[in-house]
């Protein structure tokens, strides 16, 4: 059996190896690396390319990596290990915690749901066309910790094609015009001014990708006592031993720190260019600690410190004898399902058929309907700029991913990683 495993990993690291350069050689991405980990053993580490093309740096395993989204994961636990002493009700609503939520509004239509799907399109276009304050409803239903959980808070991430995105773009760029000065938006002020903010939908009526987590992490600020970033490091990263994790990047550590690219067409061709860019108030550079500790993007990691939480996860709320969370907390965390018309939601989004969501994280429950190979149960989640994280509970085994590429998420050349690591695994 041990020799077996040992051949599947040499054709497995092949496989991968091939596909990863491939993609460097088309610029694709700069440099990639990926880990593979089943039943408690590592079954093969793969890098090709760049962290850093202009100063020649290889991609290894020390590369740091800006999680993005990533990040979600990492604030849905912090909630979970708060609910399991007895301190967090999800139940409990938003404002009890942050009083700016209270006594909010949404944008009737604003997601093709509720009473514009009753009133037809001749309706639809006079809300798109009428003034806003006539499209906004006060709450029935007030918003819920669980609703921060599960995106079905009507909060959503800055957009052009929305009032409530329009909305929020306009506390973003506030943010932006903030970020590297001395009255910096911290993570509180954040949430209170997306709390200004209407909503796009009635709280639980529907699903929408939005602010929820950095909304999240403030509530954990409020009962703790703490600064997000002070509970994740006391609570999570110290136990755990990941050291390499934070929500900034130390000077000793900056050269580890991978650059981002952008794709972009150069006479025809397809090529990648540095990219500099701030995003969701996130320094590019990380280098130094930030007012606003962001639960929905704000850490960096290295695939060896997020398989630590990776693997406790697995393990049912326990690695090398830290335990974090019980068991039942963990089952509750990575078993989420949508109901209804938020499930409905969510399957608009192209490459998650079969899944559904909720703790912040995506859970597969009919792998027949995914767009590759997928596993019962599986769940995890991305990162904007191309990390990528799934843990498999049946087969005992996790994946990561890390990369840096603009406006990546879960792309194809992902997919094709998880599609060779499933048929051999």
């Amino acid at each position: 059996m041990v020799i077996l495993m040992a051949i599947k990993s040499m054709e497995l690291e092949k496989r991968l190896q091939a596909v990863m350069e491939q993609a460097v050689e088309d610029c694709e991405v700069a440099g990639i690396n990926l880990l593979v980990e089943k039943e408690g053993e590592e079954v093969c580490y793969c890098q090709a390319g760049m962290a850093d093309r202009e100063k020649m740096r290889p991609m290894d395993r020390s590369t740091i990596f800006r999680l993005y989204s990533q990040t979600k994961p990492v604030t849905a636990a912090a909630a979970m290990i708060l609910m399991e002493r007895g301190q967090l009700d999800l139940c409990q609503r938003v404002s009890d915690f942050l009083p700016a939520f209270a006594n909010q509004k949404y944008f009737v239509g604003e997601e093709g749901i509720g009473e514009k799907a009753a009133g037809g399109a001749e309706r639809e276009k006079d809300w798109q066309e009428g003034p806003l304050s006539k499209r906004e409803k006060p709450v029935m239903q007030p918003m819920r910790v669980y609703d921060l959980l599960r995106m079905t808070s009507g909060m959503v991430y800055p957009d052009e094609a929305t009032a409530s995105g329009r909305q929020a773009a306009a506390v973003f760029e506030e943010m932006d015009r903030r970020l590297f000065s001395e009255n910096a938006m911290t993570t509180r002020e954040v949430a209170d001014r997306l709390a200004a903010c209407t909503l796009a939908f009635e709280p639980g009526s529907s699903w929408h990708y939005g602010t929820s987590a950095d909304v999240l992490g403030a509530v954990i600020e409020v009962i703790s006592g703490m600064n997000f970033g002070e509970f994740l490091e006391k609570e999570l990263f110290l136990p755990l031993g990941m050291k390499d994790t934070a929500f900034w990047v130390p000077e000793d550590k900056q050269e580890r720190l991978a650059a981002a690219y952008e794709e972009v067409l150069e006479k025809g061709r397809k090529t990648l260019i540095r990219y500099e860019g701030n995003r969701l108030d996130i320094s590019n550079h990380m280098e130094k600690p930030p007012a606003f500790e962001s639960g929905g993007a704000g850490l960096a990691s290295t695939l060896d410190d997020y398989m630590r939480f990776a693997r406790m996860l697995l393990g049912e709320g326990e690695w090398d004898g830290v335990r974090i969370l019980k068991p039942s907390t963990v089952r509750y965390m990575t078993g989420a399902e949508l109901m209804g018309a938020q499930q409905s939601a969510f399957d608009r989004w192209l490459g998650l058929e079969g899944f559904s969501y909720g703790n912040l994280m995506r859970v597969c429950k009919k792998p027949a309907y995914a767009c590759g190979l997928a596993r019962e149960g599986e769940y995890g989640w991305d990162g904007w700029l191309g990390v990528y994280f799934a843990n498999f509970p049946k087969e005992k085994m996790t994946l990561l991913i890390g990369t840096q590429k603009k406006d990546a998420g879960t792309f194809a050349l992902t997919r094709k990683l998880r599609n060779v690591v499933l048929a051999e695994l």
